[in-house]
C-alpha cells in the first residue's frame, strides 16, 4: 500500500457505489491529551486504553517524559503512565509541534514546576494566540512571558501554583480555561477560576476537562455559569478508557450521507461525550441542512459540515465560528479558498461568517481543484469528502492528517475509495 502520508498530493476519486462497511475511528485527541498529563501528575501508575497515537499525543507524551514522567506504550492504543505527583523542569525547551492542547495545558501546568519551562512549537503554533492564558497566570504572581502573544512561552515556576482567584478571558479558546482547571488541584489553596466575559470557546470541552479531572480524583465546584472553585486535592492514579474521536467520526458520517452508504464505526452518535458529536444531527438532515448553522459548540466539525454544505439543496450560513480563524490555520479562509477552487463563488466570507452557496450539480462534475490544506489536518480530511462525488479533487500535503488521524487515507481505501 502506498505511503499516502509521505505524498506531496493525493487525488480522491469518486465512488460509484454507496460506501458500506466498518471503519475504525481513532481515540479522542481531546480526551487523550487531557488524561495523559493528569495521569502524569498522579502518584502511581495509570493505564490509559483506547488512546489516540498521533502527532499531537506524541508531542504530549514526549514532553511529559522530558519533565520526569515515565510514559510507556504497551501497544498501539495504550499508555502506561508512572508519575510522582509533580513535573520537573525539562533540560531544554519543549517542542510541541502544532498541538494546541499540549501547548496550552502544559503552559498552565508549568506554573507548578520548580524551575524554568520553555514551551515552543512549529511555525504554525507560533501564530496561535496564548496571551490570555499567560496574562491569567501573571495575575496570580506566576513569572510567565510570551513576547509575541503566541509561543514560545517561558514560565518560571516556584514549585507550587498559588491559590486565589484567576480571571480568564475564554473568548478565543476554551483551552485556556481547561488549562487553568487542570492546574488548579496542584495549588497550595483553593483556586477560583472566573470568566471575564460571557463568551467562551466550545463550552462542551470544559465538561470533558472536568470529567477527566474527576477520573483522576479531582473536581471543580461550579459556583455560577462562569465561575469554578477547585480544591487543592492533587491527582490520584487510575485506569481510563478513551472513547473514539467524535471529530474524526464526522468525516465518516458525512461520507455516509454523501454516498448514501452505511458505515459502522462501532459507536452510536448518542454515546459520545465530545461536543463535535452534535454534528451528527446536522449531517442527518443532508441534503436539506438548515439555512444557518451555529458552529460555536462544535468548532472542529465545521470544516466537515462546510464541505458537505457544498452539495446541499440550499445555501448554508455558518455563524459563531470566529475562533476558527485561530486554529491550526485560518480555517474559515481555508474553507472559502478550497470551496472556491472547486467552483468559483461557491463560498463567501462575511465578517467571521462563512456562506456556502450550495450547488448539487457538483455531484458528478469534473473540476481541477488543488486544495491547499495549509498543513491543517481538518482541512485535508474534510475536502477529501468532496472527492467522493466530484472528479478532480486533489489534496496538497495529505500527510498532515497524522496530527490526529494517521490512518485516515487507509480507512477510506478500506471502504473502497480509490486514491492516487
Amino acid at each position: 500500500m502506498p505511503d499516502h502520508l509521505a505524498a506531496e498530493r493525493l487525488t480522491v476519486h469518486p465512488v460509484n457505489a454507496p460506501l458500506v462497511g466498518r471503519a475504525a475511528v481513532p481515540g479522542s485527541k481531546s480526551i487523550t491529551n487531557r488524561v495523559l498529563p493528569l495521569a502524569a501528575l498522579a502518584k502511581g501508575v495509570s493505564t490509559i486504553t483506547g488512546a489516540l497515537k498521533s502527532d499531537d499525543t506524541h508531542h504530549m507524551a514526549t514532553a511529559l517524559r522530558a519533565m520526569g514522567v515515565t510514559v510507556e506504550e504497551p501497544d498501539l492504543t495504550s499508555f502506561r503512565v508512572t508519575g510522582n505527583g509533580r513535573l520537573t523542569a525539562p533540560p531544554q525547551p519543549l517542542f510541541l509541534g502544532n498541538a494546541g492542547t499540549a501547548t496550552r495545558f502544559l503552559t498552565a501546568l508549568a506554573a507548578s514546576v520548580d524551575g524554568t519551562v520553555v514551551i515552543d512549537g512549529d511555525q504554525h503554533m507560533r501564530k496561535r494566540p496564548i496571551a490570555p492564558l499567560v496574562d491569567a497566570l501573571r495575575s496570580i504572581g506566576i513569572d510567565a512571558e510570551a513576547s509575541t502573544g503566541c509561543p514560545p512561552v517561558t514560565v518560571r515556576g516556584r514549585g507550587m501554583l498559588p491559590g486565589g482567584r484567576i480571571a480568564i478571558d475564554g473568548g478565543l479558546s476554551s483551552q485556556y480555561v481547561s488549562a487553568l482547571l487542570m492546574a488548579a488541584p496542584l495549588a497550595d489553596a483553593p483556586v477560583d477560576i472566573v470568566l471575564t466575559g460571557d463568551e467562551i470557546g466550545a463550552r462542551g470541552y470544559i465538561d470533558l476537562t472536568l470529567a477527566a479531572m474527576a477520573a483522576f480524583g479531582a473536581s471543580a465546584e461550579q459556583i455560577s455559569e462562569g465561575h469554578w472553585r477547585v480544591s487543592p486535592t492533587g491527582y490520584a492514579p487510575g485506569d481510563h478508557h478513551v472513547e473514539p474521536d467524535a471529530s474524526a467520526a464526522t468525516y465518516l458520517w458525512a461520507a455516509e450521507a454523501l454516498t448514501g452508504g452505511a458505515i459502522d464505526i462501532g459507536t452510536a452518535p448518542g454515546a459520545f461525550t465530545q461536543p463535535d458529536a452534535k454534528a451528527h444531527a446536522v449531517i442527518a438532515r443532508f441534503p436539506n441542512m438548515p439555512a444557518e448553522i451555529d458552529g460555536s459548540q462544535m468548532q472542529d466539525a465545521v470544516p466537515t459540515l462546510a464541505v458537505l454544505a457544498a452539495y446541499n439543496e440550499t445555501p448554508v450560513r455558518f455563524v459563531g465560528i470566529g475562533n476558527l480563524r485561530v486554529k491550526e490555520c485560518d480555517r474559515t479562509a481555508a474553507l472559502a479558498q478550497g470551496l472556491n477552487r472547486i467552483r468559483s463563488g461557491l463560498a463567501t466570507e462575511e465578517g467571521d461568517d462563512l456562506i456556502v452557496h450550495a450547488d448539487p450539480s457538483l455531484r458528478g462534475a469534473t473540476v481541477a481543484a488543488g486544495i491547499d490544506s495549509f498543513a491543517d489536518h481538518r482541512i485535508a480530511m474534510s475536502f477529501a469528502l468532496a472527492g467522493l462525488v466530484t472528479q478532480g479533487i486533489t489534496i496538497l500535503d495529505p500527510g498532515c492528517v497524522a496530527k490526529t488521524f494517521p490512518a485516515y487515507w487507509d480507512v477510506l481505501e478500506g471502504l473502497g475509495v480509490t486514491l492516487s
